[in-house]
């Protein structure tokens, strides 16, 4: 199992990233209400294709838990039961988490999918957990960081749960997505510890120093741009559907957003520069520039081009892949030990 482990961390670092995938598309077709309840959807297991299955009908069998939408309204059932020829109201209770009574079965397919996917995130982290019981005699700290991604995917479903009886409420969106950020980070960290040997860079004092400001400065630019995606939900629920109408008149919010992209561009090329000076070696930093043009591009193309279709989620999963790979070269950035201790 514990050469195997490596394989297993990395599916699990693929499968929460892949939940970060399905989440930028749940956003971008803004189906977060998609599945009205947790964790069921609708009240089962498998959601529902036709909004015949959620309104009452004489003759119908309900199990307990089951919704259906009356009066635009969810009701859900107390008890298993089979209707008679009229409704009877002592069957049903009022959902109390929120008043949110639509179905759209697009929207509810992609946020399940998007829980699906979580789902088989949170198992191959369990997985990985188990199997890091073998590091326990060599490095607890595998053990002990692999059993701390369970717990934190366990509270990110918790957090889940939230944002949908919120309505989707952006500060809850935006700790939501940090958390998953967070995750990526603490698998990373057990990939790098599980590894037999790093990457072959030179330590420099500065460079990391920059290295992890440049990192802290990606996480608020993504926490910013949440804030910006949340202004633009607010365009279309105020009724304006078509796209070059969302930023007709921005918030603050999204010129603070467009300037500090500068920022972060202008700090990570002091660090390509200083790296290809120095011959530290970190390769990644031409990818880092690579990511954070696209950024721009995407960034560009949705602010002046009207949105296009899919670049949202592109400009989220990008902002999100960048992040994982500034987090490694700050582990790959470690300090040598010297030789007498």
């Amino acid at each position: 199992m514990k050469k195997y482990f490596p394989t297993i961390a990395k599916t699990a670092l693929v499968l929460v990233y892949l939940v970060i995938v399905a989440g930028a598309l749940v956003r971008m077709t803004g189906s977060g209400m998609g599945c009205p309840d947790w964790p069921k959807c609708f009240g089962y297991y498998i959601p529902p294709t036709d909004l015949k299955e959620l309104t009452w009908a004489p003759n119908r069998v309900f199990e307990k838990g089951q919704v259906i939408i009356k009066d635009e309204t969810l009701l859900v059932a107390k008890d298993n039961f089979t209707t008679q020829t009229s409704f009877d109201a002592s069957h049903w209770e009022k959902y109390t988490k929120h008043d949110y009574a639509i179905f759209n079965p697009l929207h509810t397919w992609i946020e399940y999918i998007n829980r699906l996917f979580g789902a088989l995130a949170g198992i191959a982290c369990f997985i990985m957990a188990v199997a890091s019981f073998k590091f326990w005699n060599k490095n607890k700290k595998i053990t002990l960081l692999s059993w701390l991604v369970v717990v934190m995917m366990g509270f990110q479903a918790w957090l889940g749960a939230k944002v949908v009886y919120s309505v989707l409420n952006p500060i809850k969106i935006t700790v939501h997505m940090i958390m998953a950020l967070v995750i990526v980070a603490v698998i990373l960290y057990i990939i790098q510890l599980a590894r037999p040997k790093l990457a072959a860079v030179r330590y420099n004092t500065n460079f990391k120093n920059v290295l992890l400001f440049s990192l802290l400065l990606t996480l608020i630019q993504i926490a910013i741009g949440t804030q910006v995606r949340q202004f633009v939900d607010e365009q279309i629920k105020n009724g304006l559907t078509e796209s070059i109408l969302w930023l007709q008149n921005p918030s603050v919010i999204f010129y603070v957003h467009r300037s500090f992209s500068i920022v972060v561009l202008l700090t990570n090329i002091y660090l390509y520069v200083r790296n290809t000076k120095l011959g530290l070696g970190f390769s990644k930093t031409k990818w880092v520039l690579l990511l954070i043009g696209f950024e721009i591009i995407t960034g560009i193309a949705m602010a002046y081009f009207d949105f296009p279709v899919g670049s949202q989620a592109i400009h989220l999963i990008i902002a999100s892949i960048l992040f994982g790979i500034q987090f490694y070269m700050i582990l790959e950035a470690k300090k040598p030990i010297p030789a007498n201790s």
